[in-house]
């Protein structure tokens, strides 16, 4: 853990150097003013002791400039009541009063170096859970193509179940493109009405129809240099398809009322859970429109084809709920992990996610049973 010492008297800085220097897991920089601080703290710092009477910048006033950047301890010799409470609003995570102990300093700030490894932990949670959800075989093949199709700008279209992760797909490809500091814009064809549907990708202009009283972009406007994911892509009325299709083709949309041509350059991502050869047999699905979408299909396989990184996900989805709800860490009991195993997923994913976290909620004990999983009531 790196920390930065601020301290004017020389002194104290000096003793304070000579006492930590024995704990080998703190890496320690002092500065003799705020300002020399400011000018050399950088990412690689992760706490900052400081004391508040400083010549030039005090030490509330360097807070205020730290900008919640880093968690901070204040040291003081002659502290008031409304300075200490100042400090807690900036969020000052400790307040010393001089002359202390140093095992009171070595405390404060081994508690501090835990909260942060806990945060870290959190956030390695978070991420895992947030990008993939899991590490299986099954997984790590489709991703490996991912990786290849994110570094162009080939049409993808994601093929899956409900529920396996379609969109955290397309924004972890789109992420990792050289368009990633454009906008993603995410459309499900599925959840607009079949007359907005039009409007919604390709915007209106002003009295184009009754309610349009002002101009509006479209998606495919508002994802411009970016990555427009157009979800349930099999869900799109027949005859907005050929809209699509020639936006596309030509690069270009026109708004509803308008004749001016809008020149578009975006990556496109599709989706769906259909059986698109069925829809295109059916009449219900263009096969042009299919070919143009489907340069590159990723299919991602169902959590059942994955069994291998179910209880992965649960274990980091209770330890993410119970951060969530500030409730004691909790663990799965081993008919609880045989259950989730043996279990089918229909629901994917989602579906996972949502069981552990009910189950978290209504849990009796530290240890989750069995039956508070309630998977019972779908086999």
């Amino acid at each position: 853990m790196k920390i930065a010492i601020v301290e004017d008297d020389i002194n104290m800085r000096k003793s304070l150097e000579i006492a930590m220097s024995d704990y080998k897991e703190f890496e320690i920089k002092t500065f003799k003013n705020a300002k020399d601080a400011l000018k050399a703290l950088d990412s690689s710092f992760e706490l900052v002791i400081t004391d508040i009477n400083m010549p030039g910048i005090d030490g509330i006033e360097f807070v205020k400039e730290l900008k919640g950047r880093y968690e901070v301890i204040i040291m003081t010799g002659n502290a008031t009541l409304s300075r200490a409470i100042e400090s807690i609003h900036l969020g000052v995570k400790d307040f010393l009063l001089k002359p202390f102990d140093i095992d009171a300093l070595i405390d404060a700030i081994k508690r501090e170096a835990t909260i942060q490894k806990v945060k870290k932990s959190i956030k390695k949670v978070k991420k895992t859970t947030s990008d993939f959800l899991g590490s299986s075989e099954a997984l790590k093949k489709v991703l490996s193509m991912a990786d290849k199709a994110s570094k162009t700008d080939a049409s993808i279209l994601l093929l899956g179940e409900s529920g396996v992760g379609k969109e955290v797909f397309a924004s972890y490809i789109h992420k990792n493109s050289p368009r990633a500091k454009k906008p993603f814009v995410a459309i499900n064809m599925a959840a607009i009405p079949e007359n907005l549907i039009e409007s919604e990708l390709f915007g209106f202009e002003k009295g184009a129809f009754t309610d349009a009283s002002a101009a509006k972009a479209g998606q495919f406007e508002l994802a411009q240099d970016g990555t427009l994911f157009l979800d349930e892509i099999g869900e799109m009325p027949y005859a907005v398809q050929a809209k699509l299709l020639r936006a596309l083709q030509e690069k270009e949309v026109r708004r509803l009322g308008s004749s001016k041509a809008i020149k578009i350059d975006i990556r496109v991502i599709s989706a769906t859970n259909a059986n698109l050869d069925e829809k295109i047999k059916n009449g219900e699905f263009r096969e042009d429109l299919y070919y143009r979408l489907n340069t590159i299909p990723l299919h991602i396989p169902p959590l059942r084809e994955r069994k291998d990184e179910i209880l992965d996900i649960a274990e980091a989805m209770i330890v993410q709920n119970c951060q969530k709800y500030k409730f004691e860490s909790k663990t799965l009991s081993p008919q609880a992990k045989s259950e989730l195993l043996e279990y089918s997923w229909p629901g994917n994913i989602r579906e996972l996610l949502s069981v552990i976290e009910r189950a978290i909620i209504l849990s009796e004990s530290q240890e989750i049973q069995k039956d508070e999983l309630f998977l019972h009531v779908r086999k």
